[in-house]
């Protein structure tokens, strides 16, 4: 009732469009979690990645949902709540996007980073193993997207401070660290659909497995093999969106793996290029290698049904009787027009 409340508290805008509408609910929802009592502490994650990955069944795990999966179309938000224990805890607040596509989706990548800044942001990055000839893909559109939502939302200073911080997450004394292009916040890889990775030949796992290795280890990020078949690396995925999101626990990783032949989990700041086997490079060498190797096709289109809106899977209360309420003020002045075209006609 409240967020109705503060609809028709706005000044009426017959210009708005539903995304419009959306965007402001979410805000107001933002600022509705901000004024709690005991001043809540938020934190963000955004989760992106390559399609039928598995983010959708990552963030209902994290948030403890038992919701049906379905198809995300664009770009998703919903939020988790903890409490410390103790007198007076403070409350805690992780806010998760999630990019359903990556087709076209700059614009929708800058949101999150507009809407919270870098200060307390971090992504997490879901690919899919099972194709290899689609990872580098995906991945460089993923990287380029953040990277310009970060040169056109976010000031040279706090570029530059939360780079010094993620610098200490690496290790300042990490023996590669001037050769690496740190992003200015967490970022953890995860390679999804292991299971299906363990029946890939052993050379393209080797190809992948050094590709993804030397990206994470380029921009200051934990990499993550994943399957939901497997509980230790179910729990250690858990608890790695865990520390993003509530910044505990304070280690998520117990170990390093680093054999091609498993699944590899590399914490940050875990891994070098000697470990690596190839010499100090970057993002854009490490993808051209890599795409020589296992030629890459294009970002894989989404099907979008004619009107999601009608999908019962996507109901949203208020946004649907907004949305209803639009529909019956566009028809009514379509009725009005017909109807003064005819007597226009008569005249």
């Amino acid at each position: 009732m409240s967020e109705l409340n503060s609809i028709n508290s706005m000044e009426p805008d017959t210009n708005e469009t539903i995304q419009d509408i959306a965007m402001k609910l979410v805000t107001e929802q933002m600022k509705q979690e901000s004024s709690l009592t005991g001043g809540p502490s938020e934190r963000t994650v955004f989760v992106l990645g390559s399609k039928g990955a598995g983010k959708s069944t990552l963030i209902n795990r994290f948030l403890d949902r038992d919701d049906i999966t379905r198809p995300t179309l664009a770009l998703e938000y919903s939020f988790g709540r903890r409490t410390a224990s103790g007198q007076g805890a403070q409350k805690n607040i992780c806010n998760v996007w999630e990019l359903g596509s990556l087709v076209n989706s700059n614009q929708l990548i800058e949101v999150p980073v507009r809407s919270h800044g870098l200060a307390t942001f971090a992504a997490v990055i879901v690919l899919d193993l099972s194709q290899p000839d689609r990872l580098w893909t995906d991945l460089q559109c993923i990287l380029n997207g953040l990277k310009q939502a970060i040169s056109k939302n976010c000031s040279a200073k706090e570029v530059t401070e939360m780079k010094e911080r993620m610098k200490q997450k690496v290790g300042i004394d990490h023996e590669d660290l001037n050769t690496l292009e740190i992003l200015p916040f967490p970022v953890i890889i995860v390679g999804g659909k292991y299971d299906a990775f363990q029946n890939v030949d052993s050379e393209i796992k080797k190809h992948v497995c050094r590709c993804l290795r030397s990206i994470s280890h380029a921009i200051g990020a934990a990499l993550i093999f994943y399957t939901s078949k497997n509980a230790s690396l179910s729990k250690m995925i858990r608890d790695a969106m865990n520390h993003l999101g509530f910044g505990s626990p304070s280690n998520p990783f117990k170990a390093t793996a680093l054999d091609h032949n498993g699944p590899l989990v590399v914490p940050f700041g875990g891994d070098s290029w000697e470990k690596i086997g190839v010499t100090p490079t970057n993002s854009e060498r490490i993808g051209m290698n890599y795409s020589a190797q296992i030629p890459q096709v294009g970002t894989e289109k989404v099907a979008i049904p004619d009107d999601p809106a009608k999908d019962g899977g996507f109901k949203e209360r208020v946004i649907d009787e907004l949305r209803a309420q639009k529909d019956d003020e566009l028809m009514r002045l379509l009725k009005d027009t017909e109807i003064r075209m005819k007597f226009e006609a008569v005249q």
